[in-house]
């Protein structure tokens, strides 16, 4: 088979999991100098891709003029009419990248999907006879789907992804302050997921007394509102949600000290810039694949049980029903995370 010169990648779905798209695409890119990529994905996501040289995006309005049978097919009719395409790589294996990638077979574009292992992510999180074993990461299985297309490459953790970014101006004066600065991102798509939020605004608290200064990230209305009570009652605490574009947000994270997240989208916005992410995991699991990009194990904070992990997305009920693989992990072993690791 032929080197495919121009291919479309499929990934629509949560942020987390187009982020961790991104390391793969610059090893492949950087290693193949005569491939192209258009990536199809959700409008929203575009910056994550803005850096990454002979990668081009095009938006997906799946609630929109994409919605449905009749808008998958306008999509394919859309990027068929403006592009040339070599091969096709479907990096999300769900209904709708199947029937877009159907699309292109029938008109003799060859494609690769991805294979999940969803049956050994069923024996690692079941709740008897559990299979402990780490499982192949997310990204590697990415980089094993264009590797089905003939495109040779390996992936390079060592290797940085994006530099740090311009700070918007309404923040410049924080991070002309001297301090170490934190990015702190408290809540999850999946409650089995998140610490608790107590406990994290304790820590936030820890933290500013401790003279670094919190930037506080999150999505949405409930979670700004919480964020900017939590700046109204700690001193050097700044709730940076909903008030920058995601571009913007992209930028602040770049120029982060560390970031304390949970197994979600944060960690692997920050692992593009080479950000030491602290992590905090609780009914899923490192071992299911999807740590950040050359993120240390030395800065995951988690709890030997062994009814760990439940799930592998956290949408699972707790095993136990009291959410002891959170409520479990003090303040104080996140916050000796942080501080060992701004002392090295």
């Amino acid at each position: 088979m032929q080197t495919p010169q121009h291919i479309l990648v499929i990934r629509f779905s949560s942020m987390g999991d187009v982020a961790m798209t991104v390391p793969v695409l610059k090893n492949l890119l950087d290693q193949n100098p005569a491939v192209k990529i258009t990536v199809v994905s959700n409008s929203f996501f575009e910056p994550l891709f803005m850096g990454l040289e002979r990668c081009s995006f095009y938006p997906a309005y799946l609630n929109e003029r994409h919605k449905g049978f009749g808008g998958i097919f306008r999509l394919f009719k859309e990027l068929n009419k403006s592009n040339q395409f070599d091969a096709i790589v479907d990096l999300h294996s769900v209904l709708r990248s199947h029937l877009l990638s159907l699309f292109f077979k029938i008109s003799g574009v060859a494609n690769a999907q991805l294979d999940k292992g969803r049956s050994e992510k069923k024996a690692l999180t079941r709740k008897e006879n559990k299979v402990f074993i780490s499982l192949t990461t997310m990204h590697e299985r990415y980089a094993s789907v264009f590797r089905k297309i003939g495109i040779p490459f390996r992936l390079d953790l060592d290797k940085s992804i994006y530099k740090k970014q311009e700070i918007p101006n309404a923040l410049k004066t924080v991070y002309l302050s001297g301090k170490k600065i934190i990015g702190v991102a408290p809540f999850a798509q999946f409650n089995e997921k998140m610490y608790p939020i107590e406990k994290m605004k304790i820590l936030v608290s820890q933290l500013t007394e401790a003279n670094y200064t919190v930037l506080l990230f999150g999505g949405g209305k409930l979670e700004s509102d919480v964020l900017d009570q939590w700046e109204k009652d700690i001193f050097s605490a700044f709730n940076v949600s909903g008030k920058y574009t995601f571009k913007e947000e992209l930028s602040i994270i770049s120029n982060l000290d560390r970031m304390i997240s949970m197994d979600s989208a944060n960690m692997h916005l920050a692992s593009l810039f080479n950000v030491p992410v602290i992590s905090v995991w609780g009914a899923t699991h490192p071992f299911a694949g999807f740590n950040g990009w050359g993120q240390s194990e030395k800065n995951i904070v988690q709890l030997d049980l062994d009814c760990r992990p439940c799930s592998v997305f956290g949408n699972k009920s707790c095993h136990r029903g009291d959410h002891a693989c959170m409520k479990g992990i003090s303040e104080q072993m996140i916050y000796e995370k942080i501080v060992q690791g701004l002392n090295e």
